[in-house]
């Protein structure tokens, strides 16, 4: 029985370690997002880093619409690092999780 707790918690610390190493790993993660005409470009890391903000000239005459673009491009700049980090989160924490079960259909 011993064996058995003293291994599972071997494989959580091991889990745990990979985590961290994919949380760093994903700061060097770019995604680029662009608004549905090209007039902005948004660079963001996959831990949700904002790392570069490109606007066209044309935008700087309508700060309405800049706003208005600056908010849709970042928020699907945002939800698209997001899906990438939980999914290479989910499949490492997956992979080193012990198989206990009913535990497997957290990380579908």
């Amino acid at each position: 029985m011993f064996g058995d707790m003293m291994g599972m918690m071997g494989k959580l610390k091991e889990t745990q370690k990979k985590v961290e190493e994919t949380k760093n790993r994903l700061d060097t993660v770019t995604l680029e997002e662009k608004s549905n005409d090209g007039t902005i470009s948004v660079t963001i890391t996959a831990n949700r880093e904002i790392k570069k903000i490109v606007i066209d000239d044309s935008l700087l005459q309508d700060k309405e619409q800049l706003e208005d673009y600056l908010i849709l491009t970042l928020n699907k700049a945002i939800k698209n690092a997001t899906n990438v980090n939980e999914t290479e989160l989910a499949a490492v924490a997956k992979d080193g999780m012990p198989n206990i079960p009913g535990m497997d259909s957290l990380f579908k």
